[in-house]
């Protein structure tokens, strides 16, 4: 298994992350256990801004907060200088209760309901992208009764497909979001904008999918958006001044995924959208980007107390662990994989191929697919790297299972991101029938 950040195997064979033996965390906080390593998380924030900041460019590194959003994790963001990336009403409750500054979040999603514009407007965020033609009646309708404006950015197809799973895959002409490119909508998007004065239009969004590991998708999306910034400012004189270029950078999930360092694959984004600006003969605009996954998903590892065996002579051997689909549903919806190690037996030598299975009544409840370990006995704890992103995000509680806890660790110390549940708050919303 691939040690990320702060993680490290002590002399006893034992991992630790953040100077915190995981055996240690385990019997304090139980399992499943997701830990996270501050460090790591802040200096991924960093590594999105430090190319800007050599090249002395404007920036917005906006932390996408649907890869894993708590009060904690959006603190973090907020002092390391980040704006936030929204998607629903609980996600901006949840940046706003951690205190962050609502001029510095940005709100996207395909359907967004009028319940959810109002209390963005009401909070007084600080950017809108707006993705069809519906929200932009709603939104200029709520505007006008509340007699206040906001920033807009509409967001684009842009006709690029990223080299990524089909199911994450969002930039193609295809796709259930934004304003489709070729066939002319954007500019139907600007007139219609145009009608209303409450919606200040600043620049165009694009987003062209996920686990991108290159720069070449970013390059053609920046020069035809480009394009676009050239043709507004002729037919409609609005010289924007953002332009977003949304998030997606791949992370390392197991040794067959090669990304590109988060530094140099930025200091490679700026050169290409300014090579696509020069070349249409215009400034290059404030770029703004909204990574989540490349945050924090190589600082999250996963810990499991390993239970039943089954072992299929000349078939297979099935180790199953105290969690599954219900922590980690990626495997079932699609094909994610990982690697995996017994986080007290780090140093051990692998001697057998097993899948490890969760415990949910379903047999696609699977975790991991054919992975070597040292062979795996009842009580032994085994670790999931990089889980950090679209784990706790994607919980549920099927077979009313209960959501785990999650710590963030540093320098030896623990600290709660998110409580275990308890079976009292399985029920909580649970409403009992009348005799």
């Amino acid at each position: 298994m691939q040690l990320y950040g702060t993680s490290e195997i002590l002399d006893n064979g034992e991992l630790a992350i953040g100077e915190c033996p995981v055996r240690e965390l385990a019997q304090t906080y139980g399992t499943p256990l997701y830990i996270y390593d501050e460090v790591l998380i802040r200096e991924q924030m960093r590594s999105y801004q430090r190319p800007f900041q050599r090249a002395g460019l404007p920036h917005r590194i906006a932390y996408a907060c649907k890869a894993f959003c708590t009060i904690g994790i959006c603190q973090i963001a907020d002092s390391e200088g980040m704006w936030l990336d929204v998607v629903s009403e609980g996600e901006l409750y949840t940046a706003l209760r951690a205190g962050f500054n609502p001029t510095h979040i940005c709100m996207n999603g395909n359907n967004k309901s009028e319940r959810e514009l109002r209390y963005a407007v009401e909070a007084k965020i600080g950017l809108m992208i707006v993705d069809n033609f519906l929200e932009i009646e709603l939104l200029a309708s709520i505007l006008q009764e509340r007699k206040t404006s906001i920033d807009i950015l509409l967001r684009v197809a842009p006709g690029v497909e990223a080299h990524t799973h089909e199911f994450i895959s969002t930039g193609q002409q295809d796709s259930k979001f934004g304003f489709d490119l070729k066939s002319g909508q954007i500019d139907m998007a600007v007139r219609q904008v145009k009608e209303y004065p409450q919606l200040r239009l600043v620049g165009l969004h694009s987003h062209i999918g996920s686990q991108i590991f290159d720069v070449e998708g970013f390059r053609l999306a920046a020069h035809r958006l480009a394009e676009q910034y050239g043709i507004i400012s002729k037919n409609h004189q609005i010289n924007f001044q953002i332009l977003n270029l949304g998030g997606g950078l791949g992370v390392r999930y197991t040794e067959e995924d090669t990304p590109t360092p988060i530094e140099k694959l930025m200091a490679e984004l700026i050169a290409v959208t300014q090579d696509a600006f020069f070349t249409n003969g215009l400034p290059l605009p404030l770029l703004m980007l909204e990574p989540g996954r490349s945050i924090v998903a190589q600082a999250g590892t996963t810990i499991y107390e390993v239970g039943s065996r089954k072992e299929i002579p000349q078939v297979r051997t099935y180790v199953a662990v105290d969690g599954g689909m219900t922590d980690n549903p990626r495997l079932a919806l699609y094909g994610a994989k990982y690697e995996t190690a017994l986080a007290l037996r780090m140093q051990d030598e692998p001697t057998e191929k097993v899948s490890i299975a969760g415990k949910c009544c379903e047999s696609g409840d699977m975790l991991v697919w054919d992975t070597l370990l040292p062979e795996a006995r009842t009580g032994d704890l085994l670790a999931i790297a990089c889980t950090g992103a679209y784990n706790y995000s994607m919980a549920s509680n099927y077979n009313r299972l209960l959501r785990p806890a999650a710590v963030l660790v540093k320098e030896g110390s623990a600290r709660l991101l998110i409580k275990r549940e308890t079976t009292e708050d399985l029920c909580r919303l649970d409403c009992a029938l009348e005799d």
